[in-house]
């Protein structure tokens, strides 16, 4: 991905494509931070850490799938907001996607929320809490047949841009197009859920011909109704159709390939100028009724996106808050790792700041392939240096320790599990890892690292060498170009012995994590299973755990997340990546949004 500070998140289980697309940008948004060299935080503030670890908490709450009565518009109003005015984006690069079938990344998601609507959509309390609520569907979705079978009513007054009133009809486009050849960067979970692994197959022309999904698969009896049929519980479908990638594609106005430079809204705002990498504007979508949204607003008039606007620059000019600066908003950049004492130690610029956990882990992974034995992948473990690590992304407002392998913003998730004893040995220890490589031949402990060769990769690199060498290890560093990094470690023969990658949660379930990168069905080529991981333990936990309600699955995720990590041990946990974004002080309604780990756009208004 580019330069969001997207980890791989908006990542997970969808086609290969898809999902190295989320994976480069769950490393490439992690390192954003570092792009521009090292702050003069080196990750002891205190109070950074005590903020960060009250809005991890709030973020690990789970999520609640929510009624008709809620899922009803309108949204709850914003305390002081008022109508008009246009808010100024700033964004270092241009939009990846606008197609919503393609969009698997956190640009094109924070973009998505204000153009597109789905079936169900997330909703935010302001405290961590999150809710599913029915979007143009009436509520959440109701659930038969052990979660087999999910069917949803759709809300009356439900138009596009146009005025054309959407039917299940249009849901059911939707679904199909996503089988076509065309659409290859967007989430797979609901395709492979309905007709299996080698989905397109049953629908190669993506539903545009006469051939369609049969009725046993995806019903429409009426057109109000929508009925999802699975062989399998699929207890998360809500949320799976929150996501940007199933918003809506009404069939009448769909030019397949060319959708993807302009698309129809249902939204709040629709496009009115679009100059690819240059600049986009939205104006209000007189045709969306507030009446039938619980969740978007529509307090600007719109917002103009500029591209190509550095982090640095961005920083910088919300810093001095002057003429449309005091209008304008990070969309999906961060602080300027640089100037980041400029905002913390300023307090009326650092009041105008959100921070809080975003949802990916950096760790160092282990090709399981050429790296065999344990022992030598134990000993690199204890010995990696996170707080070197975490000082080349800003300090302490760039990321935090990981002791485990699971995202503080994940429901459930434990702090106290460290099996490394990383949070007593940031900086690592030594002395195990030396104990641990003493019987080791010489020839196991030379070990091929594979970085990207940017400036963040660049101080990883030096990171991994100090660290892994100071306890014996010889490292041999190779540089990959960065824009191809995961294309490259993505390749089943790659000549590396370990790298470091990222992944973020598609949804708050670690079904969202341990699937797409340790489920043995997932190594290929492409694939996000880095470590090649193949392990029987672990598939029947997966499959075990798919198969349950929330409350046990998440026993069934834990216990397979322990056992990856203490008896396989495919990656090391190295840090976890925060979010840290920058507003004008004109931009009233700004809060952190836990589901997108960015600003929130829904709530967002114009002081004056």
């Amino acid at each position: 991905m580019d330069n969001n500070r997207q980890v791989g998140a908006y990542t997970a289980m969808k086609s290969f494509t898809s999902r190295r697309a989320r994976a480069i940008m769950v490393a490439i948004a992690a390192g954003s931070l570092a792009l521009t060299g090292c702050s003069e935080n080196t990750g002891n503030n205190t109070g950074a850490k005590a903020e960060n670890q009250d809005k991890a908490k709030e973020q690990q709450q789970g999520v609640a799938y929510l009624d008709a009565k809620a899922s009803a518009g309108p949204a709850k109003d914003v305390a002081g907001a008022k109508p008009g005015g246009t808010v100024t984006v700033y964004q270092e690069s241009g939009l990846t996607h606008m197609d919503p079938g393609q969009i698997y990344v956190s640009d094109a998601g924070q973009f998505s929320n204000l153009v597109f609507r789905g079936l169900t959509n997330f909703q935010e309390d302001g405290k961590g809490g999150v809710s599913v609520v029915g979007d143009i569907a009436t509520d959440s979705g109701q659930a038969s047949d052990d979660n087999k079978t999910w069917t949803f009513k759709l809300k009356d007054g439900i138009k596009d841009e146009n005025g054309k009133e959407i039917t299940s009809a249009d849901v059911r486009h939707t679904v199909e197009r996503l089988y076509a050849e065309f659409i290859f960067d967007g989430p797979t979970y609901l395709q492979t859920w309905l007709s299996g692994p080698d989905y397109r197959k049953k629908l190669p022309d993506g539903g545009f011909g006469k051939k369609h999904l049969p009725d046993s698969v995806l019903e429409t009896p009426d057109d109000k109704t929508v009925i999802f049929h699975f062989d399998t519980p699929r207890p998360d479908l809500p949320m799976t159709l929150a996501m940007p990638g199933y918003s809506i594609v009404p069939e009448e106005t769909d030019t397949k390939e060319k959708y993807d430079a302009a698309p129809v809204a249902l939204g709040p705002y629709k496009i009115a100028e679009f100059k690819a990498g240059k600049a986009l504007k939205l104006v209000k979508n007189e045709n969306w009724d507030p009446k039938t949204d619980a969740v978007r607003h529509q307090y600007v008039d719109g917002f103009d996106f500029q591209f190509g606007v550095t982090e640095s620059t961005q920083t910088k000019r919300l810093i001095a808050d002057q003429g449309d600066a005091k209008n304008a908003i990070q969309f999906t950049g961060s602080v300027d790792a640089t100037q980041i004492q400029d905002v913390v130690g300023d307090a009326a610029v650092n009041k105008r700041t959100v921070k809080g956990y975003a949802p990916y882990v950096m760790q160092l992974t282990f090709n399981l392939d050429r790296v065999k034995n344990k022992t030598v992948r134990d000993a690199a473990t204890y010995a990696v240096n996170s707080k070197s690590l975490i000082a080349g992304e800003g300090g302490a407002y760039g990321g935090d320790v990981a002791p485990n392998l699971f995202a503080p913003t994940l429901p459930g998730y434990d702090a106290k599990y460290d099996p490394y004893g990383r949070l007593k040995t940031p900086a690592g220890n030594i002395e195990k890892a030396k104990e641990l490589l003493a019987d080791v031949p010489a020839a196991e402990k030379k070990l091929v690292f594979a970085y990207a060769n940017s400036e963040a990769g660049q101080k990883r690199k030096v990171a991994i060498e100090d660290a892994l060498e100071k306890v014996g290890f010889d490292v041999v560093s190779k540089e990959i170009d960065a824009a191809s990094y995961y294309e490259q470690i993505g390749k089943l023969d790659n000549p590396y012995d370990m790298y470091i990658t990222g992944w973020g949660q598609d949804w708050p379930s670690p079904s969202t994590v341990v699937t797409p990168i340790y489920d043995g069905d997932q190594v290929a080529n492409g694939g996000s299973n880095y470590s090649h991981i193949k392990d029987p333990k672990v598939q029947e936990l997966i499959k075990k755990a798919l198969g349950e309600q929330p409350e046990q699955a998440s026993k069934t995720w834990e216990e397979a997340h322990k056992y990856i990590l203490e008896e396989v041990n495919p990656a090391a946990p190295l840090w976890y990546v925060k979010q840290f974004q920058l507003h004008g002080s004109n931009v009233g309604g700004v809060r952190y949004s836990t589901e997108s780990s960015y600003m929130d756009l829904n709530q967002l208004f114009l002081k004056s």
